[in-house]
């Protein structure tokens, strides 16, 4: 189970007086999840989730997480939204480490998305880069292009234990993509992890949105890169360009894809593809084999990454010019 931090039921139930919820009745830890420790906590008024936010997530960076949630949820997108307790705090401190409620979203993610869940991602990506652009604060992606090879340098050659020549690839990527990196794309509130266990559906029908704790300030189309690489790809790793047009059709008919955003799509989604092979490379590394979470297969991403070299144009994610 990833509970990181564990909670006493007493610290809970003073937790729980800050806030108007009532009386506590039961709370479980949640297996699912690899940066925070989370519970699920039922009260006379609902359940709701708590999160304790470990190491990765720095305190500096709850107030935009926390807050643009909160702005989202405002602005009619399906996601959690946080509890302020009784002195309006949106978060506080738990067992020694930040913690915040936000409320239970119905719904199960889709372990095999097919064309139509692509769509409706697709959609739902645009309506949050729309009704983000109003919100106040910003936050630099911190895991965008400059902050590649710093990473790449943590662990260098000893890529190669996980497979021979990975740390080369790696390099002679970093080179390629550090010259022709984008600067000028539209840009505004991305989400920037939305994965298939990020977005929950009712039957066919997506709930909502949750897990924003990398949600940043950079490129809409990079985020819709992340998406392809994260919901367009079958199990062997081969590219599904009927899931990767649906969701970029379904993003179209609520934000227009620029021309620019379209040319720059294929190495957008090299990026995108290194951007997540590294981290996992450095988790594979870096994870005691004790540890209560398993880090995810780097090789997917490489697989994937090997595929975006070979695209010429966003024709073969399915999308062109005047596309709508």
């Amino acid at each position: 189970m990833a509970v990181y931090t564990e909670v006493s039921d007493e610290q809970l139930s003073d937790f729980v007086e800050r806030y108007e919820l009532g009386s506590l009745l039961s709370f479980k830890g949640i297996a699912e999840g690899v940066e925070n420790t989370n519970y699920l906590v039922h009260t006379d008024k609902g359940p709701f989730i708590l999160t304790l936010y470990e190491k990765r997530v720095r305190r500096e960076d709850l107030p935009f997480f926390l807050g643009l949630l909160e702005h989202l949820a405002d602005s009619g997108l399906n996601c959690p939204t946080p509890l302020r307790d009784r002195e309006g705090q949106i978060f506080s401190e738990l067992a020694g480490r930040p913690a915040a409620f936000v409320t239970f979203l119905e719904g199960l993610w889709i372990r095999r998305p097919q064309a139509l869940h692509c769509s409706a991602v697709g959609k739902v990506l645009a309506e949050l880069h729309l009704r983000g652009a109003n919100f106040s604060r910003t936050r630099e992606n911190a895991l965008s292009v400059s902050s590649w090879r710093p990473l790449y340098l943590q662990f260098g050659d000893e890529a190669n234990k996980i497979v021979p020549g990975l740390s080369e690839h790696i390099q002679e990527e970093l080179n390629v993509l550090e010259s022709v990196w984008p600067e000028s794309l539209p840009r505004g509130i991305i989400h920037a992890d939305l994965f298939p266990d990020n977005v929950f559906f009712l039957g066919d029908k997506l709930s909502g949105l949750i897990d924003f704790y990398f949600a940043c300030t950079d490129m809409f189309a990079y985020d819709l890169a992340i998406c392809l690489n994260a919901w367009c790809f079958e199990p062997d790793n081969s590219f599904n360009v009927t899931k990767a047009r649906a969701l970029l059709k379904g993003y179209g008919r609520v934000r227009t894809i620029e021309d620019e955003e379209i040319e720059a799509l294929p190495m957008l989604c090299r990026g995108a593809a290194l951007r997540f092979l590294l981290t996992r490379v450095h988790d594979w590394l870096n994870t005691a084999a004790e540890a209560l979470v398993r880090p995810k297969d780097p090789l997917e991403y490489f697989r994937k990454l090997r595929f975006h070299r070979q695209v010429s144009s966003a024709r073969e994610y399915g999308l062109e010019h005047g596309s709508d």
